[in-house]
């Protein structure tokens, strides 16, 4: 028997498919419906309100439209924060302006790194250089 501690609520429990006790499931179950109570009754809400009408925080809203169980498509006001930055989005994790800095630093260390392996080789090449005269010296 697998026993873990429930990341959310602390008690120790006998861990299945999901990461958290019984007790925080259904928990988690109720939060799922009051929000989904609520954006049916009030489509043009935004997160802000979700979480204030539910009781439910932003960040269990969030991941209740990344594992799917709200629909974006229903709601036409919601959006969510980028992982990164904080900038509200409705789609991916993080926001095209993070994900264009991300990019950008990516190619940058890629460059970095081909400049650095470069380098390495050249110093290779002319400590062979030297090695060799050292035993054209010895002769």
């Amino acid at each position: 028997m697998n026993l873990d501690n429930c990341p959310r609520c602390g008690k120790l429990f006998a861990k299945n498919f999901r990461d958290v006790c019984p007790a925080c499931i259904r928990e988690i179950d109720n939060e799922y419906q009051r929000c989904a109570d609520y954006l049916r009754e009030y489509k043009g809400a935004i997160i802000s309100e979700l979480s204030e009408a539910t009781n439910v925080s932003i960040k269990q809203i969030t991941k209740f439209i990344r594992e799917g169980r709200i629909s974006m498509m229903n709601a036409p006001n919601l959006s969510y924060p980028c992982e990164s930055c904080g900038t509200f989005i409705r789609e991916n994790h993080i926001c095209d302006a993070c994900r264009a800095r991300l990019m950008k630093d990516t190619q940058q260390m890629q460059r970095n790194d081909a400049k650095t392996a470069e380098m390495k080789q050249q110093e290779s090449s002319v400590r062979g250089a030297y090695k060799g005269l050292g035993e054209y010296k010895k002769r």
